[in-house]
């Protein structure tokens, strides 16, 4: 199945084989933070070394404070709300938002550091059947 690169990115997926998942429960606040350690699809390590996502939290705050500027320019200048509600509405954003944007960041970091492989899948079977 071949799809483009923000499929992977938005759907938190394996950027090697655009298969797996990158998290351990998708939709579990309980467990929003945690990551697979590789990927059950074609075995990718998603902790390649310590530090690796260091870059992902600028990654996240750019990403993030792009959104809240949209946001709060949207409320204020083309649904005239109040600069104080706006701000308020921007703060409930991003607390409903915070997971999300958490793991779009490191999805894009890694997304951007691994390239695509759409054999992948085939070659950790061959891999795995030699142990």
């Amino acid at each position: 199945m071949k799809r483009t690169i923000l499929a992977p990115i938005f759907g938190f997926k394996c950027p090697r084989c655009r298969e797996g998942h990158m998290f351990v429960q998708p939709l579990s606040i309980k467990n929003a933070f945690n990551m697979q350690d590789r990927c059950e699809k074609c075995g990718l390590n998603y902790h390649p070394e310590p530090g690796f996502y260091f870059g992902a939290m600028f990654l996240s705050y750019i990403i993030t404070a792009f959104s809240f500027v949209i946001a709060a320019f949207f409320l204020i200048y083309v649904m005239k709300i109040d600069v104080d509600m706006a701000l308020a509405l921007v703060v409930l954003f991003a607390a409903l938002f915070f997971v999300y944007f958490y793991r779009l960041g490191r999805s894009v970091w890694l997304t951007m550091n691994v390239k695509y492989d759409p054999h992948a899948i085939e070659k950790n079977k061959q891999e795995t059947s030699k142990d």
